[in-house]
């Protein structure tokens, strides 16, 4: 229904379509970018040589000549996969591994877990600069595994748990990890090629993340790659197939990556403890140290390097509810926000370079005009149709730049997701993902934007935003992980009934 006898005033349709040629421009230049992004990856992977599949000489080098890497695993409320990923992590390929495993303060049974699955015992370990800021009430060595340390702590957050880890780790490498995740067992040999290829200059190096909804895990390994067949999950496989496989690759081939994903990231060491460790009151603390590290290297004239290896693979399990997506992407753009105005002074700055002129503008393009004009684009072209004051030529070319560009581009990651080392997609899977590529526009890319106006919200309030994302588990059903979570209930009910206060 239409209501063309309402004739705004002039400067009101003047004011309107102004703001719908801002909202296309807008649109126009952050597709550009994404396209740039595409074609940019598309022509290093073809460029360039593919990664060595000879593990053995992988395995020789670093033996011979790599550096002591301590693997930090925060954990919160992680009682359904810390088992699976810590075995993982144990079986990771690399000669010289610390496994530090650090339990912020959760509510459920992962502490309770750890010490019985791993034989943990009690053991003292002197702590040089303490970067953490709450209570460590306990720190444990494996009898099993002694390469396997665990430190208990009251919450403060994921990165007060990393500060703790990296305090009380011994590596001159460290390794960040989510302790949701699976890493494959020779991603840590890749990882420490850029640091053992370089003088000095690499302060970090990332890979690519991967979905681990629909595979199959078993003793920490991914036997079985798929994607599944619910959408939600399917959704953000593209996601992450865009982020990881475009957008990461292009910004290191530009020397403008400002951020390894919290997921998996190997870092130097001193550059961390010298940065003070990650930043506690922020939300992003991923992005936030990555740009900290940078920009102190530019500050004081510093070359370096930050490497990216998309053939790394860390798996992970991502939201399968609205609410754990809303969760997870409100907190993601606070943290953006929250880094964009703390180191605001980089931002068209050519002091810091590439990263001042380019990579900073670009994030703000992204993380904060981006949603909201996308957004406001949709508004004002229904209501410019409703009053039947909008030509429909020009919806039209708004949902060609928007829903329909969007599904090109998920086509385009996928093409790129094909010519990796190790491909994740079969016949079927592929089948499905293209489906999800033409419809993930369609609803949920509004929703992702709204969420990210969520995120915008909160950082304008102050609120902290931060609500743990509900995990089902690896290889689990929310059925099964609902069970496993009652009958873990029910047990301390039946302890705490045959216990009086004072033995409790």
């Amino acid at each position: 229904m239409t209501f063309p006898w309402i004739t705004p005033p002039q400067i009101v349709l003047d004011i309107y379509m102004a703001l719908i040629w801002v909202c296309v421009a807008t649109v126009i230049l952050r597709n550009g970018v994404a396209v740039i992004q595409l074609f940019l990856a598309w022509w290093v992977t073809r460029r360039e040589a593919p990664p060595s599949t000879d593990l053995l000489h992988l395995w020789q080098r670093a033996e011979a000549h790599a550096p002591r890497i301590s693997v930090i695993a925060p954990a919160f409320n992680e009682e359904l996969s810390i088992v699976e990923s810590v075995r993982s992590l144990l079986s990771l390929q690399y000669p010289d591994l610390e496994l530090v495993v650090v339990n912020d303060g959760s509510k459920d049974a992962t502490a309770d877990c750890m010490i019985t699955t791993f034989d943990m015992v009690p053991v003292e370990r002197v702590v040089g600069r303490a970067l953490h800021n709450t209570r460590v009430r306990a720190f444990y060595q494996s009898t099993t595994y002694p390469n396997l340390v665990f430190v208990d702590k009251e919450n403060g957050r994921k990165a007060d748990a990393a500060n703790a880890g990296i305090s009380y780790s011994s590596g001159e490498l460290i390794c960040v990890i989510d302790a949701d995740s699976v890493i494959d067992p020779e991603g840590l040999l890749r990882a420490v090629e850029p640091f053992m290829n370089s003088d000095g200059s690499v302060i970090a190096a990332g890979g690519s993340i991967r979905v681990a909804n629909g595979c199959t895990i078993k003793d920490g390994h991914v036997v079985k790659i798929g994607t599944g067949t619910a959408w939600l999950p399917l959704f953000q496989t593209l996601e992450y197939f865009r982020a990881f496989l475009a957008g990461r690759v292009a910004s290191a081939q530009l020397a403008m990556l400002l951020l390894i994903s919290g997921a998996f990231g190997v870092f130097r060491r001193d550059a961390v403890v010298a940065a003070g460790g990650y930043k506690h009151d922020t939300v992003g603390e991923d992005l936030e140290l990555l740009v900290r590290l940078q920009r102190m290297q530019l500050e004081a004239g510093k070359p370096y390097k930050v490497a990216y290896l998309p053939e790394i693979c860390c798996w992970t399990e991502v939201p399968s509810s609205l609410k754990g997506i809303r969760n997870q992407r409100t907190r993601w753009q606070q943290g953006a926000l929250e880094t964009l105005v703390t180191h605001r002074q980089m931002l068209f700055n050519p002091r810091y370079g590439r990263l001042g002129m380019v990579a900073f503008p670009l994030l703000a393009l992204e993380d904060f005009i981006g949603p909201i004009v996308e957004l406001l684009g949709y508004l004002l072209i229904i209501a410019g149709l409703v009053l039947g004051i909008l030509d429909p030529m020009i919806a039209l070319v708004y949902l060609l730049l928007t829903c329909v560009f969007g599904s090109v581009m998920s086509a385009g990651a996928l093409m790129l997701e094909e010519q990796q080392l190790r491909p994740t997609t079969s016949p079927r899977d592929l089948a499905w993902l293209l489906a999800a590529a033409a419809l993930e526009n369609f609803g949920f890319r509004q929703l992702i934007q709204y969420y990210r106006l969520r995120g915008l919200y909160h950082f304008l309030r102050g609120n902290e935003m931060w609500a743990a994302v509900p995990r089902t588990g690896f290889n689990s059903s929310p059925a099964r992980a609902s069970a496993a979570v009652g009958d873990r209930r029910k047990q301390e009910l039946s302890i705490e009934q045959r216990s009086s206060p004072n033995e409790a």
